[in-house]
């Protein structure tokens, strides 16, 4: 049995670790909320769904819930400031919070409001989390800060302009501040996920609850993407097995960035 315990704490990828996520009340934020304590980490879930956010804190070993709302820095300043309070330290900040904006794919039918309102949390609250986080970490000379980016911040035509644009400016803003960081151990990476069948992504397919995203959408075959393999990239960029990962883009997308579908040699099996 002792041998059985040892296994298992050896297991646990981030003991000791406080986290906080943005985002973290449902989707990919909520999946790795669940992984990160299942790994040993201390939980910090900041959303504005307060209901939900402390509902799946109820389900976790330690977590707890700040509200917060990723456009307001005296929020982003607050969710950072009470992790640091509750426990001490910040080891892993998971910029998530995001929005799609609407599926209107025309750019003389796009908004100016509606696009400075995609940047506004998409690009704007990744920068106020990594403020806040390298404010704490850089005295601590470590830290691992990841951004949520997209497919779409690696090519083009995949999603909406305000959406495609804001997910590009998130991966630049982590190569930056990637170059800045690293003379204080503190380490800065995106994770760029394909299509996942999360609250966000329905909504923007007008998809019921129980509906999937249409099948076409999985390009490899014999597996679909769910929020649960993104949260498995997040832990691997948030863990020590990461120490000397910065500046880098991990994409979760089945090989779908790599093919040009205007031109391309292999047919497609059925």
């Amino acid at each position: 049995m002792a041998s059985i315990s040892l296994v298992s704490a050896a297991l646990r990828r981030l003991e000791g670790k406080v986290a906080l996520i943005t985002g973290g009340a449902s989707g990919i934020g909520e999946a790795t909320a669940r992984l990160f304590s299942k790994h040993g980490a201390q939980v910090v879930i900041a959303d504005i769904q307060d209901d939900l956010g402390h509902s799946v804190c109820k389900d976790l070993e330690s977590a707890s819930f700040v509200h917060c709302n990723v456009t307001k820095e005296d929020e982003v300043e607050t969710a950072v400031n009470m992790a640091v309070s509750k426990h001490g330290k910040l080891d892993i900040m998971f910029n998530n919070a995001g929005i799609s904006g609407n599926n209107n794919t025309s750019i003389l039918n796009n908004t100016k409001s509606e696009f400075e309102q995609v940047f506004s949390v998409n690009v704007s609250g990744a920068f106020l989390g990594t403020k806040h986080a390298a404010r704490v970490m850089i005295p601590a000379r470590r830290g691992s800060i990841i951004n949520t980016a997209s497919t779409s911040g690696v090519i083009g035509g995949g999603a909406p302009h305000p959406y495609t644009s804001s997910k590009h400016a998130v991966v630049g803003l982590m190569r930056n501040t990637a170059v800045e960081l690293e003379a204080y151990g503190v380490r800065v990476n995106c994770v760029s996920p394909y299509f996942v069948p999360t609250p966000m992504v329905k909504n923007f397919f007008k998809l019921g609850e129980e509906d999937e995203v249409p099948k076409f959408y999985s390009n490899l075959k014999g597996a679909d993407l769910v929020p649960e393999d993104v949260a498995e990239a997040v832990l691997y960029l948030g863990s020590d097995e990461s120490k000397y990962v910065s500046g880098h883009n991990l994409v979760v997308d089945g090989g779908f960035t790599v093919l040009n579908n205007g031109f391309c040699v292999f047919g497609q099996s059925v």
